[in-house]
């Protein structure tokens, strides 16, 4: 191959490459942009529930002083 030619698909083989990197990071991003969202979604799940189950933890302890109280009664 002469040497015009072989720098011609040296360039080709480079431009795919760019190519290639550059499609790579637009998906590496593209996943990133989904995988924070699905962390704040879940960060927002956790302390829903978080708070859900601290409510139900102080309802139960309020029936449990109840029925203490109920107990002591009888």
């Amino acid at each position: 191959m002469s040497e015009p030619n072989q720098l011609e698909a040296d360039l080709k083989r480079l431009e795919r490459q760019v190519d290639n990197l550059l499609a790579n990071l637009s998906q590496l991003r593209e996943e990133n942009r989904a995988l924070h969202h699905r962390q704040e979604s879940l960060s927002n799940e956790r302390s829903s529930l978080l708070q859900r189950n601290e409510q139900v933890r102080a309802r139960v302890d309020a029936m449990i002083s109840r029925l203490k109280s109920l107990e002591h009664r009888t």
